[in-house]
């Protein structure tokens, strides 16, 4: 079974969450610049109210044996000041069907069918 992790994270964790997917053997992601607000609503400065902040979304698919270490990964390096705060972003995770390869039109499988993902 291949599993899809969808990451939320602060923009200025972006580049080392790459590097340290990459350093695990996880290079294949893609990065959007998205824009949000989680419970606490977005932030307030002064009389200013920002209820949409900039993050970035990482999503990546990998086999389902890996999902933990790639969690793990991801929230390890994402998280600030040690025990976290608020805004360091949310992980999403589910179940991919099935992925094709546009060039050659292959049909990827979970490994566990037997066909490498």
């Amino acid at each position: 079974m291949m599993i899809m992790i969808r990451s939320i994270i602060r923009p200025e964790k972006a580049d080392a969450v790459l590097a340290a997917l990459m350093d695990a053997g996880f290079p294949a992601v893609t990065k959007y610049a998205v824009a949000g607000r989680g419970k606490q609503r977005g932030i307030k400065i002064g009389e200013v109210t920002y209820d949409e902040l900039p993050k970035v979304m990482l999503m990546s698919v990998v086999n389902a044996a890996d999902k933990d270490f790639v969690i793990q990964t991801v929230m390890d390096t994402a998280r600030t000041k040690g025990k976290g705060a608020f805004g360091d972003g949310k992980i999403f995770v589910s179940e991919v069907e099935e992925a094709y390869t546009i060039s050659s039109g292959a049909k990827e499988a979970a490994a566990s069918e037997g066909v490498p993902a």
